[in-house]
């Protein structure tokens, strides 16, 4: 019994001696209507970036893609208006001097997207022709252009030139006009049932519809510079002109007519 009764003493003994070294937490003062915490101050900044994000950009806004270079050292991007919603996220007018970015995005998904709209354009004129009738012409360049993008950027640059002395706009805003006008909305495709192949109209995702676009241009270009004294930067700026003004005479317009009538046929 002694000995439990001075167990029990030493117990409360280092209990009282806990509770006395144990601090005591103040409570914190209400906070008065000016102060505001640093916490309180960044979420107060950040949240009108994040009603910004949330905000729907309205069709024919421009968008900020000036980083402080001008495309060829001369026309500025930002301002560029795309009127078209459906195709306005696939357009990438991101400014270089010359637009190059050497295949360093190819691994991503949806790859042609963070490519500059220009640089596509680009690509889709180095090519050696198609070897076949288009236009009742053969388009034989023997590869000339195929590998050699400083020469064909040097003859968009050209060309742009003579669309912004032509026109005395922005030819980047030229060149969206046309890939909007030129661009087209349905297509058909082959399909097979119990041995019978018809076609079947269907609708055109937005990336296709700029690669279809960019594709006619480029070989309107190639097309009319083929066994011409005209050089390649007068055809192409010729038919951005054209397919700007959405002017039957472009061939990407009249190759854009001639698919959505045969889409409507094969409803």
């Amino acid at each position: 019994m002694i000995l439990m009764a001075e167990t029990t003493d030493t117990n409360q003994n280092a209990t009282e001696t806990r509770a006395a070294a144990k601090p005591r937490r103040r409570r914190a003062a209400p906070k008065k209507d000016t102060e505001v915490s640093v916490g309180e101050e960044r979420s107060a900044e950040g949240a009108p970036a994040a009603q910004e994000k949330k905000v729907a950009q309205p069709a024919g806004e421009k968008k900020d893609n000036y980083s402080g270079v001008l495309v060829f050292g001369k026309y500025n991007p930002n301002e560029v208006a795309i009127t078209d919603r459906s195709i306005e996220q696939y357009v990438n007018l991101k400014s270089y001097v010359y637009p190059n970015i050497y295949g360093r995005r190819k691994f991503q998904s949806y790859y042609a997207s963070h490519i500059s709209v220009v640089e596509r354009l680009v690509n889709k004129l180095m090519r050696g022709g198609t070897g076949k009738k288009v236009g009742g012409k053969v388009i034989r360049t023997e590869g000339r252009l195929q590998g050699k993008k400083v020469k064909v950027m040097h003859i968009v640059q050209k060309s742009f030139d003579i669309v912004n002395k032509q026109t005395g706009k922005n030819p980047l805003q030229v060149l969206i006009d046309a890939l909007q006008n030129s661009a087209p909305i349905e297509d058909t495709t082959r399909v097979r049932y119990g041995g019978i192949s018809y076609n079947v109209a269907v609708g055109i995702s937005a990336q296709r519809r700029i690669n279809v676009a960019l594709k006619n241009i480029a070989l309107a270009a190639l097309i009319g510079a083929f066994r011409n004294r005209r050089p390649l930067a007068e055809a192409l700026a010729n038919e951005l002109v054209l397919a700007a003004n959405n002017s039957p005479e472009s061939y990407a317009i009249k190759k854009r007519v001639e698919g959505e009538r045969i889409a409507k046929r094969a409803r």
